[in-house]
């Protein structure tokens, strides 16, 4: 008669739990993670459940075959995490199915993504050596121990029902069990952004997911997250700190705050309730500085701190140098860094972090956004970008932001290839680009450049890669930073060519030329970085790069404050002295006196001059002796998530559509019931 062990449920049940629970560690280990945290606990358990799933499936079939699936299931874990390994290496955040739309855009990366892998990262693969060795050598004898010791040596006949119930009851007991982790006060960080309640429901930040439920627990909610809504958005409570200062700025909200007592849509409401009590920023000594000047935006392609270089790159130097220089910004990475990045200091939102936000939101309209700023203000508005849309759909994209016209590579005309190791040439877009934009001056021009020639891949011979080897001869550099700064050079000649037609056509005093990274070169190491730049590019350095607003009639001006892109867009609308409200942006104008001075990075870290808070382990760094409590440390968290939230959930809800819409409906039933007073006014008299 078959006992009920004889099925090896609890053997396999106990070799997954100790090949995942290895897994787990080694992962943390290879990441720098805290090993031993009280995480572990809901970890372990989530890996019990999973374990003992698997183990019972595993149970009606054959002793080989559940060896073989065994082994084939913690090989698509350990390649899974590999792939995360690297995946945050070289992008900056974990991968999730939520982008899974890009995949086939990206397979160009594979070789560059692979030769970025760190040596440790191999150690990965550690368990499941561990578990392939003890199956070849180990299996047979511990069997046999374990059948002496445990079998059941019962005279009544074994049922599979009894299997079954077992196991479902064990898993209820470790499913009550885990759940009540996620609500345990001595299982949160009080530090933690986003309670695990939440991230369970929904793993909006996925490193602080993977440090509380583990890479694994991560990839199965990842998945769930699929097949679920995302969490409602915050709830404005009006006593938190995000309450306007007293400004001269103004806004008639009479229309607003009636569509707020009419709207029945909770998440609307939420949406409404915040903005209209978000900080109306103040104008300033810097206000109205470019009124009726020309714009000019260039999103530099993978462009850090390396091209601030007086000799190889004077162009850029030289605006740098004589404009107003940011020494503190950064362009933080996230899921689509380039797509999402533009999207953002085009609309001054945070995008979604686990998904392309530009593209998976393309047909959104945004009445906030940039171009359209500009084009209320009369302005002719246009942008350009030397590639096809084969990674983001910005023709789309940039026509529902305002843009009046989108030219990509085919509309410039300009040679490029498909080949993805060679990029179109920037000093052929920038010719190109200045034929379509100086043709016709009579009225203000408002551009937006995206470049393309310093993209990755450089560990390979590239025509632009290729091009300015010379600018680093007799240098130790390695070649893939030589290609770099070979492409580096491209841009720099396109800038110099941005320069001469603008002064040629008499129109450089008139314009003025706004530069910055898109993100930092992630195809180059820290280490091949370092041999540049030589500060520590740890907490988040790595993604410093540079912005530059330059007019040739300012004052050069050196601005420390911490900024990013999310803050480009009301800070040019100040300069320019547009008509916005400055409360329907996450970001805020960098020239505001109350400005909130610190860096917000995709997965909820930030940072500033005194004190970095890493959001996937909830651990503060100071930089001085001035220490932050964690009353105000808390603060700031919560401020920050509720901004990440609220945009998310504008995002989501095309927000800025539904308010003109439902303001204009508001304001058109208010003049037709005016003028049907007067009209009934006319005829009482008239009779």
């Amino acid at each position: 008669m078959k006992k009920l062990l004889n099925n090896n449920l609890i053997k396999n049940f106990l070799i997954i739990l100790l090949f995942t629970f290895l897994l787990e560690i080694t992962f943390r280990l290879i990441c720098g993670a805290t090993v031993f945290d009280v995480s572990l606990i809901r970890i372990f358990l989530g890996l019990s459940f999973i374990s003992l799933i698997i183990s019972f499936i595993l149970s009606w079939t054959n002793k080989t075959c559940s060896k073989v699936l065994i082994i084939t299931i913690s090989l698509i874990f350990t390649i899974y995490s590999f792939l995360q390994l690297g995946f945050n290496n070289f992008i900056g955040v974990y991968m999730s199915f939520n982008t899974s739309s890009q995949l086939g855009a990206v397979t160009s990366y594979v070789k560059e993504f692979l030769l970025s892998f760190l040596g440790k990262f191999y150690f990965i693969f550690i368990p499941f050596a561990l578990l392939v060795l003890y199956y070849i050598f180990l299996d047979k004898y511990t069997e046999r121990k374990f059948n002496k010791k445990f079998i059941l040596k019962s005279h009544i006949k074994y049922e599979p029902g009894i299997r079954t119930i077992s196991t479902i009851l064990i898993l209820f007991v470790i499913g009550f069990i885990y759940n009540e982790t996620l609500t345990a006060k001595f299982m949160q960080n009080e530090l933690q952004t986003v309670s695990n309640k939440d991230l369970f429901h929904y793993p909006s930040v996925p490193s602080l997911v993977i440090n509380e439920f583990g890479v694994i627990g991560f990839g199965f909610l990842d998945i769930k997250s699929l097949y679920v809504d995302p969490p409602d958005a915050y709830v404005y409570d009006a006593t938190d700190d995000n309450i306007s200062f007293d400004t001269e700025r103004t806004f008639d909200d009479t229309l607003w705050e009636e569509l707020i007592s009419k709207e029945t849509d909770e998440d609307l409401n939420n949406i409404n309730n915040y903005l209209i009590n978000n900080t109306i920023t103040d104008y300033n000594e810097y206000t109205g500085l470019f009124s009726g000047k020309n714009l000019i935006v260039i999103m530099l392609e993978s462009v850090n701190e390396i091209i601030i270089n007086p000799d190889l790159y004077p162009n850029f130097y030289k605006m740098y140098s004589e404009g107003i220089s940011f020494t503190n910004n950064y362009s933080p990475r996230n899921s689509c860094a380039t797509g999402n990045n533009e999207f953002s200091a085009m609309t001054g939102l945070y995008s979604i972090q686990n998904n392309c936000t530009a593209n998976v939101y393309r047909k959104n309209t945004y009445s906030t956004a940039i171009f359209n700023l500009f084009k209320n203000a009369g302005y002719k508005t246009s942008s350009m970008h030397d590639y096809t849309e084969y990674y983001y759909y910005r023709s789309t994209i940039h026509a529902n932001m305002g843009s009046g016209a989108y030219y990509g590579v085919q509309d410039l005309g300009i040679p490029y290839y498909n080949e993805y190791k060679n990029w179109a040439s920037d000093e052929d877009f920038m010719e190109v680009a200045m034929d379509i934009t100086l043709s016709d001056t009579t009225e203000p021009f408002m551009l937006w450049l995206t470049t393309v020639s310093s993209h990755q891949p450089y560990n390979q011979s590239s025509i632009e890669g290729d091009k300015y080897l010379n600018i680093t001869e007799g240098t130790n550099y390695p070649e893939d930073l030589r290609r770099y700064m070979s492409k580096l050079k491209t841009l720099d000649n396109a800038l110099g060519i941005l320069l001469d037609r603008l002064e040629t056509a008499g129109i450089l005093d008139d314009t003025v030329i706004v530069m910055f990274g898109d993100h930092y070169p992630y195809g180059l190491k820290d280490t091949t970085i370092n041999q540049v730049l030589d500060y520590n590019l740890d907490d988040y350095e790595r993604e410093k790069t540079p912005l530059v607003i330059y007019n040739s009639e300012i004052e050069p001006e050196v601005v420390d404050k911490y900024t990013s892109y999310v803050n480009l867009t009301p800070t040019i609308a100040n300069l320019f002295r547009l008509d916005y409200d400055p409360r329907l942006y996450m970001g805020s104008d960098v020239f505001d006196e109350n400005y909130w001075n610190l860096v917000v990075f995709a997965d909820g870290s930030w940072k500033n001059d005194l004190v970095y808070y890493n959001a996937a382990t909830s651990e503060v760094t100071y930089y001085t002796d001035e220490q932050v409590s964690y009353e105000e440390i808390r603060r700031i968290n919560s401020i920050i998530t509720t901004k990440m939230q609220m945009s998310s959930s504008i995002i989501q809800n095309n927000y800025y559509e539904y308010l003109n819409n439902a303001l204009a409906t508001l304001k058109s039933e208010q003049e037709t019931y005016a003028n049907a007073e007067d009209n009934y006014t006319e005829e009482i008299i008239g009779g």
